[in-house]
């Protein structure tokens, strides 16, 4: 199986960051883990690369810019990645309030900077969970994404 850079970062996501006591491991021993775990190195690195890029981002609750309503035109790359279903999905989000403008452009960033030639509304749900986990005053918005996710989990289970 081909894992890229997304199925790492949803591996760490569901078995570290999701868990409510502190896991305290450093670079090197999670690297082992990922690469004991079947993951390549490379895209173990770009994974790396990419929360660490996720973490300089500026705190959206300290942001003041101010949210607007307002049309978003997409480049042709960002059309190229995501699909009008995505995008459908993130204007929704938008309008119920879970995302706001400046947490809207974070996700499209952070979609823009995976390395992964295809892109669904699956991988856009876990990519958006991980940028609200990663912003201090989202957790309502974060629960609703959680609870999004894994019912549909379930659901499929059944």
């Amino acid at each position: 199986m081909k894992e890229n850079i997304l199925d790492v970062l949803m591996y760490l996501f569901e078995n570290y960051m999701d868990d409510d006591e502190p896991v305290s491991f450093d670079q090197e021993s999670l690297k082992q883990e990922l690469l004991n775990a079947g993951f390549p190195l490379h895209e173990i690195s770009k994974a790396f690369d990419w929360l660490e890029s996720l973490a300089r981002y500026p705190s959206l609750a300290e942001s003041t810019a101010t949210s607007h309503s307002s049309t978003r035109v997409y480049l042709k790359e960002e059309c190229e990645k995501l699909d009008i279903e995505c995008r459908g999905f993130l204007l929704f989000l938008e309008q119920t309030g879970v995302l706001e403008t400046q947490s809207r452009e974070l996700v499209i960033d952070r979609i823009m900077a995976l390395d992964i030639d295809e892109f669904n509304l699956e991988q856009l749900k876990w990519v958006i969970l991980m940028v609200l986990f990663n912003q201090p005053g989202q957790e309502a918005a974060f629960t609703w994404m959680e609870d999004l996710i894994y019912d549909e989990t379930v659901s499929l289970l059944h």
